[in-house]
């Protein structure tokens, strides 16, 4: 059975400095992101075993795991390519996604004030989400709750930002808003854009 791997990031882990610290990119990347890749492949393994031995009597556990784990590995892989250093972070003033944002919800800052309060607003552990809902062909704000909760079924996320502690911590302390605020410094619109090109084409 093919194993998921962590992948590397596309930039240095100091590079988000100063609105991401770099010990916190190390922890975040190397030991939590890390985490669900390894708990990905276990529950994987766990219910080839099932499947093998005809015995399903974990198969809750083992469904709640594989929807946990690896929804953290997809979320986690998503938003390191959603940010980048300040220098190359354009907000788009032209193009498809600014004109999608100014379609569904009127103008790009109106976008970000949603997303930033429903990311600050999201109960415990979990994720802002901006996705591309095929069936209406619009964007969509969305609040994970830990990965895997609280999801549009057949969306496709475009841009998301962690808002578990793990995230901030060490820098923000309990300042959640504060890190939110500071997420706009460093988005990587280019990737956004791109994704919503490839997320749009989607003929559901």
């Amino acid at each position: 059975m093919d194993e998921y791997k962590l992948p590397d990031l596309p930039y240095a882990y100091n590079a988000l400095e100063p609105y991401i610290d770099e010990a916190t990119m190390k922890l975040h990347h190397q030991k939590h992101h890390a985490g669900y890749v390894k708990g990905l492949n276990s529950a994987l393994a766990k219910l080839k075993e099932a499947r093998e031995k005809g015995d399903y009597g974990a198969i809750r556990a083992l469904s709640l795991a594989l929807a946990f784990h690896g929804s953290g590995h997809y979320f986690h892989s998503l938003f390191w390519k959603s940010m980048c250093p300040k220098e190359q972070s354009e907000e788009p003033t032209s193009g498809k996604l600014h004109e999608q944002m100014k379609k569904d919800f009127g103008s790009v800052e109106n976008f970000k004030n949603q997303f930033a309060a429903a990311s600050k607003a999201v109960e415990g552990s979990g994720w802002g989400v901006l996705a591309w809902e095929p069936l209406g062909k619009r964007l969509i704000v969305l609040q994970a709750e830990n990965h895997q909760k609280q999801t549009l079924q057949g969306s496709v996320p475009i841009l998301v930002l962690d808002v578990w502690e793990h995230a901030y911590y060490l820098k923000y302390q309990n300042r959640r808003a504060e890190f939110v605020d500071q997420f706009w410094n460093i988005v990587n619109w280019k990737e956004v854009e791109k994704r919503l090109e490839q997320a749009s084409a989607l003929n559901l």
